[in-house]
């Protein structure tokens, strides 16, 4: 499964943006998916996920900030992420949880300025 991430960029603190990710193969609906970021020096840490049956699931730093969700549709997973923080600051990767197996997008930088 090849999962295409795009959305990130620069954005003021308060400001807003959308990440999208849509997998290669039948994957929305039917596999856990969500976002992880990884900021220079850091770990890879989950910011949100959603489950097949829709629940979600989200990091303790984004809880009421950003929100994921899914369209089916257009076979996309999107991150609305509203008043960034500076500490938003990292590389964003698409998930996709298939059994055992985790695939990743190629991930996508969004940078914060205060």
């Amino acid at each position: 499964v090849q999962l295409q991430a795009s959305g990130g960029g620069w954005a003021q603190a308060g400001g807003s943006l959308r990440l999208s990710c849509t997998p290669s193969a039948r994957g929305i609906g039917i596999n856990r998916m969500g976002w992880y970021r990884q900021a220079p020096g850091n770990q890879r840490d989950l910011v949100a996920i959603i489950t097949p049956s829709g629940s979600t699931n989200y990091a303790d730093s984004v809880k009421g900030r950003f929100t994921i969700s899914r369209d089916y549709a257009k076979k996309t997973m999107y991150l609305q992420m509203d008043s960034l923080k500076p500490e938003d600051t990292a590389v964003y990767y698409c998930n996709l949880k298939r059994g055992m197996v985790d695939h990743w997008g190629q991930g996508t930088l969004v940078t914060v300025s205060s």
